[in-house]
């Protein structure tokens, strides 16, 4: 696939080049600043924009901004944002758009190579990537009116496997259940949640979705 990187550490950005490019994509540009980015991504149309959060001049959100910006010009457009630490503002703005193709990840999760290159696909093909430890500090906070509230505990642990991109059968094995059980919790959730069955594969990433929103309502 073509990839935009944006990353101003030179290091890391030059890894990530090396890394991708020895997986077989093609790196069609890289930028170390925030005012580079969108033009950048409006001039290629890349497959996937992997982005940090923050780079210069400000080192604040340029990156995202950038990347939110792109996305209403070329919707869809798939990101995977990297960050040095979970910032649940930043997160809950890339999610607040409630669209696919979408993930955050912490830097670290880049040497776990297969974990990211799954990610990195996962995120491509418009499905949702959250690194765990971001799920986690979003979850802390609840509102009253949770429309999680209904589901299980077991529902619950679930969704949240599916936030981080597992699988059917990567779940079952995970929570020590039968892949037929998972299959029925999810069931459930997409019940719980009022997700039509016409929605069809949509379902799972409204139901991640959902479930990540839930704490920045």
């Amino acid at each position: 696939m073509r990839i935009v990187i944006a990353e101003d550490n030179t290091l890391l950005r030059e890894g990530l080049s090396l890394l991708l490019t020895n997986a077989g994509h093609e790196i069609c540009a890289m930028v170390a600043d925030g005012d580079s980015l969108l033009p950048t991504l409006l001039e290629h149309r890349p497959d996937i924009a992997v982005l940090d959060v923050r780079l210069p001049p400000t080192f604040q959100d340029e990156g995202l901004r950038a990347a939110i910006a792109a996305r209403a010009e070329i919707p869809g457009l798939p990101v995977l944002v990297l960050s040095q630490y979970v910032e649940q503002a930043y997160a809950s703005k890339l999610l607040a758009q409630g669209a696919s193709g979408v993930g955050y990840l912490l830097k670290d999760r880049v040497g776990r190579i297969e974990e990211f290159l799954q990610a990195l696909d996962r995120v491509a093909d418009g499905g949702v990537a959250m690194d765990p430890e971001a799920i986690s500090q979003l979850m802390v906070r609840r509102t009253r009116n949770d429309p999680l509230a209904a589901l299980s505990a077991r529902e619950r642990e679930v969704l949240s496997l599916m936030a981080e991109g597992h699988g059917n059968t990567a779940i079952g094995e995970l929570l020590f259940i039968a892949e037929t059980s998972v299959n029925k919790h999810i069931g459930n959730i997409f019940s719980k949640l009022g997700l039509p069955t016409t929605d069809g594969g949509h379902r799972r990433v409204r139901a991640v979705l959902t479930y990540l929103n839930a704490s920045n309502a």
